[in-house]
């Protein structure tokens, strides 16, 4: 297993196949092994990054996830891409996992080639869900299937894994309120945004959630492109996942 420092503590990170860098981004409380099904099918045409966030997956614990999560684990991105020398990556993150795609290319444009973000709020945190996200996690912590996930993500310590995660999501949403430290009007890669209209998390709430959202994110970007599936849960990249991939892999290779 491979691991690289960041801020004194080890981040586990794995590498397959080869041609122009990939990175894979994992959400909230998950770890890279929510990509282990699809990250081979990249590696014919690109070196395939994983990485596991600090205090998720194989990656050293922490006490307590810090507040700015999202963009801490963008500096975590930017520090893999340097330490490997990468030199222009390109970006794949789900969930959770694509706020921190979009802060890596807000902060280090210079390191990033294209961005595909998939399945997210947008830039600020959805009240619905900040709001109950206590009650929400005590509840799944009693569902057998979202029992095996945790586990499947994060082995035995899941529990201390997403009681950090509730705690930093409800700190965030107190505290700080926004996903990006940098205006959208500043964003440059190429940017792909996608997501499933069946989304449970999300479009429940409201049916064209990311219809609204994610097109106010592409005007003040100012270019990129939108997909919404039709069907499929959260996140659309894997419920979705042979749509996605033909997607994802055109968009890349344009």
């Amino acid at each position: 297993m491979s691991y690289f420092k960041y801020q004194g503590k080890n981040i586990h990170y794995e590498e397959t196949g080869s041609g122009r860098p990939l990175l894979l981004l994992h959400g909230n409380t998950a770890s890279s092994n929510m990509f282990y099904e699809i990250a081979g099918r990249y590696a014919g045409h690109h070196k395939v990054v994983l990485i596991d966030f600090l205090g998720h997956g194989k990656s050293d614990r922490l006490t307590e996830f810090p507040a700015d999560l999202w963009f801490d684990e963008a500096m975590q991105v930017i520090g893999l891409i340097k330490t490997r020398q990468y030199g222009k990556a390109d970006i794949i993150g789900s969930s959770g996992g694509a706020l921190a795609a979009i802060n890596v290319a807000l902060e280090a444009p210079e390191l990033v080639g294209k961005v595909i973000a998939d399945s997210f709020e947008g830039e600020t945190p959805l009240k619905a869900f900040t709001q109950n996200i206590e009650q929400d996690r005590e509840a799944s912590k009693k569902d057998e299937n979202a029992r095996m996930f945790y586990y499947y993500m994060n082995g035995d310590d899941w529990e201390h894994v997403v009681d950090c995660d509730t705690s930093a999501i409800r700190r965030h949403d107190s505290t700080i309120g926004k996903f990006f430290h940098k205006p959208l009007e500043g964003f440059q890669p190429d940017i792909l945004l996608t997501g499933s209209r069946e989304d449970e998390f999300i479009c429940a709430l409201e049916t064209d959630y990311f219809e609204r959202v994610y097109g106010e994110m592409i005007r003040k970007i100012g270019h990129g492109k939108i997909h919404l599936f039709d069907t499929g849960g959260h996140p659309a990249m894997l419920s979705n996942q042979q749509g996605f991939l033909e997607i994802s892999r055109g968009f890349l290779e344009e």
